[in-house]
């Protein structure tokens, strides 16, 4: 790039950082969390905001504000005030799905965000606990159906890992039973404990304890393995042919958000994303970071809402 060029679009960059501040005016960036601390989202966020905030020069404060599937974290993004000083982690399930399957939303995910950027796609996995007699996805298709009823948990109702238990059991013909928790953490000490025979489970949250051998992980859900977990199988692989689900999550503010603002935030989390030691550690986590421009996550969300609408009708999906 010619000197005079790349002196341009420094400036470009420099005069966009400075118009996000002092549309905050100073003020730390909150950035909501819709579910408790220590699960997919939580490392995510701290990751991505610690290096955004270094590119800002601004505080990017984590605040978890979990519950309704992420409904009452993200209502308070999109309920906040449009100056750049509040942004959510939103995801698959409360920009696309939620709005299908619970009887009432304080938000609208069509029209009360202003997309900012995608963070990337994290790998749901089918683990059991300690204890349960089986080995891989065909031995704990024969035991539910020995077992009808079988329990299996997930990361609160309406996610994606909710999403994804249930078209197991369509697929399978299997009949499960569904419990949700506050996050992934609670599940993951009832499967440790025995109370818990299964659960479908982000996998940065479940990771560690895979690694440490406590639990065993029969498939990953999406189109493809999982660079953290190579030697298990996809669901597809392991026999459910065309069963596939994908968690996305992304940056979103309220609506009407200053365009400028919005680019000044997304160039932050781009760059951020694109750090080799925020790459490697989200990778090693299971999450697959992936930035994108506001425009690219305002589209799949639109075309995303419409998909999962008639997923969640075909699977009868309610949740309260």
């Amino acid at each position: 790039m010619p000197f005079r060029r790349l002196v341009v679009a420094l400036l470009a960059c420099t005069a966009a950082f400075a118009h996000a501040q002092s549309a905050s005016s100073g003020k730390p960036i909150r950035f909501i969390v819709p579910y408790l601390a220590g699960g997919t989202t939580d490392l995510v966020a701290r990751t991505v905001g610690e290096e955004m905030a270094r590119r800002l020069g601004q505080p990017v404060v984590i605040e978890n504000r979990p519950g309704a599937g992420g409904n009452i974290g993200m209502d308070a993004v999109a309920k906040a005030a449009p100056d750049g000083t509040t942004i959510g982690f939103g995801a698959i399930s409360t920009n696309a799905l939620n709005a299908h399957i619970y009887r009432k939303m304080p938000f609208d995910p069509r029209r009360d965000f202003t997309a900012v950027g995608m963070l990337g796609y994290s790998t749901i996995v089918l683990e059991v606990g300690p204890g349960v007699p089986v080995k891989d996805v065909k031995d704990f298709i024969a035991h539910a159906r020995r077992n009808p009823g079988l329990h299996f948990g997930t990361a609160g109702a309406g996610t994606s890992m909710h999403l994804a238990g249930t078209m197991f059991a369509q697929m399978a013909g299997v009949n499960l039973v569904h419990v949700p928790y506050k996050g992934s953490v609670p599940g993951i000490t009832d499967m440790l404990g025995g109370h818990l025979p299964a659960m479908f489970d982000n996998l940065p949250a479940s990771l560690p304890h895979i690694q440490a051998g406590k639990l065993k992980p029969l498939a990953v859900a999406g189109k493809r393995r999982s660079p953290a977990l190579p030697d298990v199988p996809t669901m597809a692989e392991a026999g459910l042919a065309g069963y596939e689900v994908d968690p996305w999550f992304g940056v979103y503010g309220p609506a009407g958000m200053d365009p400028k603002v919005v680019r000044a935030l997304n160039t932050a989390l781009v760059e951020a994303l694109r750090q080799p030691a925020v790459k490697d550690k989200l990778e090693k986590a299971g999450f697959t970071p992936q930035g994108s421009t506001p425009e690219e996550l305002e589209k799949l969300t639109q075309s995303e809402y419409v998909r999962l609408g008639k997923v969640a009708s075909q699977a009868q999906m309610i949740a309260d």
